[in-house]
């Protein structure tokens, strides 16, 4: 897999075609849903991967063979630990194999919430 070396919307289509059809398929639907939660987000390349950023980092995505990384950071795994226990995960990751449907309405939803976090975060910090 080549590095990618732009960043940005670029960067991210161009992170994605690098995957072969049923990696990509799942990558462009990952993307999808976590645009959708909030149009004023920065996508970006983010230590080699797509990241999304509003008022600070919120979550990372990833493709591998035979699952998806997603990278919520570890209060977003903590949020949804009950919802999480049918996939592989850990303190800042799950792993979405790719013979099985992405759980989009999970995905919206951490995204979500690490939204409302950061911004709540952000509040704290200007006071």
């Amino acid at each position: 897999m080549k590095k990618n070396t732009s960043t940005g919307t670029d960067g991210v289509t161009e992170y994605i075609a690098q995957f072969p059809p049923p990696v990509r398929s799942k990558l462009e639907q990952i993307r999808k849903t976590i645009r959708q939660t909030d149009p004023g987000m920065e996508e970006t390349i983010s230590y080699g991967m797509p990241a999304y950023k509003l008022q600070g980092i919120l979550v990372y995505f990833a493709g591998y063979k035979n699952h998806i990384g997603f990278y919520p950071t570890g209060s977003g795994i903590n949020a949804f630990k009950d919802e999480i226990q049918a996939y592989k995960w850990s303190k800042g990751t799950v792993q979405f194999p790719i013979d099985q449907p992405l759980p989009l309405a999970l995905i919206k939803k951490i995204v979500t919430y690490r939204i409302s976090e950061n911004k709540r975060l952000s509040k704290r910090e200007r006071k």
